[in-house]
């Protein structure tokens, strides 16, 4: 196992992820649901799931407040495959957020449904 592999496998245990068929239900349910691209530019001009904010990873950490500034917000993060957005989410948790989520599969699981 690769030292990536092994870091998301660590960040995976400690997260939240939801389906991209869990996601269309919370969007159909929940009135204030975060979507957040944490793609690089590059991936996200060619595509994103519709109503997503595009943050990438890289500058997640010092944009979130200003976008999202209530901890208790419900967010789910995407990016490419799902590894992304679970180191993502573990660092918004240690942030101190307490509702996020990492779409499993990211964007390529979501296209495919």
């Amino acid at each position: 196992m690769s030292a990536f592999m092994k870091l998301t496998a660590e960040a995976k245990a400690r997260i939240k992820e939801v389906t991209p068929e869990q996601l269309r239900e919370m969007q159909a349910r929940l009135k204030h649901l975060y979507l957040i691209d944490v793609r690089e530019d590059g991936e996200w001009v060619h595509g994103s799931i519709p109503d997503a904010v595009h943050i990438s990873k890289g500058l997640l950490e010092c944009k979130i407040e200003s976008v999202i500034p209530d901890p208790a917000a419900e967010i789910v993060l995407f990016c490419g495959g799902g590894y992304r957005s679970a180191l993502a989410a573990d660092n918004l948790q240690k942030m101190g957020y307490q509702n996020v989520y990492s779409l499993i599969g990211g964007y390529a699981g979501w296209s495919e449904n």
